[in-house]
């Protein structure tokens, strides 16, 4: 009897400058990588980076019908290179954190109903009340920001329900300043969903459900009890509740994919459409974080990813819901101040040379005998900061250190910082943590060295490059529960 071909999953990411797929088979191995980057191949939408930047400088925004297009393009690429939809069991993606798309009176009866012989960008061009989406980028709502922490109280009471203080990307605000300029486009809005919900739409053919995780990532969602807070949805508009719809696990099934898909590329019809999330917590997944590890990227800016059991929500980072576990966290934390700062010791102190540099590093003990430094060329995101600080073993604020003690002032005082700010978010660094590292400075094994002596913990270096498109793909196969096996004779 002939066994029946083995599942792929497919994971998408919708990032701010490319659609990228991956497939996987059902023991975790890459079979089909492609992608669509969105300046070069659809130039019509006249983005730089995927995005427009508007004539404030503030705003930025991306076209709704680039990224649908973009989908049309990425599955007409799979199939005329031969790929099987028909053996697709799952799939789940990841969307561009903090983007938000809104959707027309009206819109859900033409995604219901989308006709096979019509490209997806074609059948939806008019299902938009807002044909160019607030991304990430934006930092417009300033003034929103500072309307919600006063409605519920201030900072820290925000900070306490939604995981962070109000961010001007955060689609709250983002939602408060369209139904402040264009309260009659809010009206005309059936339902908003983040770019992560969105893209699963286009798949299930009806509007999909924010996920916990995407969703604590708005200052809208009460992160503890994983539903709408009140307060913070009646600051930014009216209504707010029902167009958002009911945020649902991120390992929920959301259905099986549209008709228009099984018509069109010859999906399965009962491939399953897991809940899309944000591109942040999909690469925690994608790095296949477990509880008390550490993820940290050290490139141009330093960001540490951590898995959080007991969060303590502070004004400096974030706390969102973890992608892989309902009764755990994720904390987020970024530093401007990273590679550029090394590189600018470096070429100051080690002639350019990391060579020098390292050799100078492994010249001085661990501790640096008391010496301690932070260095911020740029004003700092945590803490707000800038310039550069050297104390003594006395705690005594000094002009200079010499080349020795500077090289590692710098690099403890960066690690040290972000330990500080760690444990001050809840994480606790257990018996098993592990520290995986990706970026340019993971290059570097004597700054690994740094970074393993200050958390107490093994450092391993990791690739990362489509981590988010690979850790949904990976959402995929864990929320698709494989059946029971049958026994021999029962």
């Amino acid at each position: 009897m002939a066994t029946a071909p083995e599942a792929y999953y497919l994971g998408f990411d919708f990032s701010t400058q490319q659609l990228k797929v991956i497939v996987i088979d059902e023991q975790l191995r890459v079979i089909h990588e492609n992608h669509v980057n969105f300046d070069k191949e659809l130039p019509e939408f006249r983005t730089q980076g995927g995005v427009n930047i508007h004539k404030d400088r503030l705003t930025v925004t991306s076209p709704v019908l680039m990224w649908i297009k973009a989908l049309d393009m990425i599955l007409a690429k799979m199939k005329s290179s031969g790929f099987n939809f028909s053996r697709v069991k799952a799939l789940s993606g990841a969307g561009q954190q903090h983007g938000s798309v809104y959707w027309n009176d009206g819109a859900s009866l033409i995604l219901q109903n989308l006709p096979s012989d019509v490209p997806l960008h074609q059948a939806l061009k008019s299902c938009f009340s807002v044909n160019n989406s607030p991304v990430w980028m934006d930092s417009s709502t300033g003034e929103q920001c500072s309307s919600l922490e006063e409605a519920v109280g201030g900072a820290q009471k925000l900070v306490e329900i939604t995981g962070s203080r109000a961010y001007e990307r955060f689609t709250g605000n983002q939602i408060a300043k369209i139904y402040s300029q264009n309260p009659e486009v809010y009206a005309q809005t059936e339902r908003i969903s983040l770019v992560s919900s969105f893209a699963a739409s286009l798949f299930l053919g009806a509007y999909a459900r924010i996920d916990y995780s995407d969703g604590s990532g708005m200052n809208l969602l009460h992160i503890r009890e994983k539903t709408w807070s009140s307060a913070c949805l009646d600051a930014c508009a009216p209504g707010l509740e029902k167009k958002l719809g009911i945020p649902v696990p991120c390992s929920k099934i959301l259905g099986s994919v549209s008709p228009y898909y099984v018509k069109r590329y010859g999906f399965n019809p009962n491939c399953k459409v897991v809940a899309f999330t944000g591109d942040n917590p999909a690469s925690l997944a994608g790095m296949r974080l477990a509880e008390g590890d550490i993820a940290i990227s050290l490139g141009t800016s330093d960001t540490l990813f951590l898995w959080i059991r007991e969060p303590k929500p502070a004004l400096d980072g974030h706390i969102l819901c973890s992608p892989m576990e309902t009764n755990a966290y994720m904390a987020l934390l970024c530093f401007k101040n990273g590679s550029l700062m090394r590189e600018k010791i470096r070429d100051e102190l080690a002639s350019g040379s990391w060579e020098e540099f390292s050799k100078t590093l492994t010249s001085t003990p661990a501790g640096n005998n008391g010496n301690i430094g932070f260095y911020y060329d740029v004003m700092e995101i945590i803490p707000e900061v800038v310039g550069i600080h050297r104390f003594d073993s006395q705690n005594n604020s000094v002009p200079s250190f010499s080349k020795e003690v500077e090289i590692r002032a710098l690099i403890e005082g960066q690690f040290m910082l972000k330990r500080l700010h760690a444990e001050m978010l809840g994480y606790k660094i257990l018996p098993t943590t592990r520290i995986l590292a990706t970026g340019g400075a993971s290059h570097n094994k004597e700054i690994l060295q740094v970074l393993s002596d200050v958390f107490s913990a093994p450092v391993y270096t990791i690739d990362t490059a489509n981590s988010a498109c690979l850790g949904s793909a990976y959402r995929a196969i864990h929320g698709v529960p494989t059946p029971p096996q049958k026994i021999h004779g029962t």
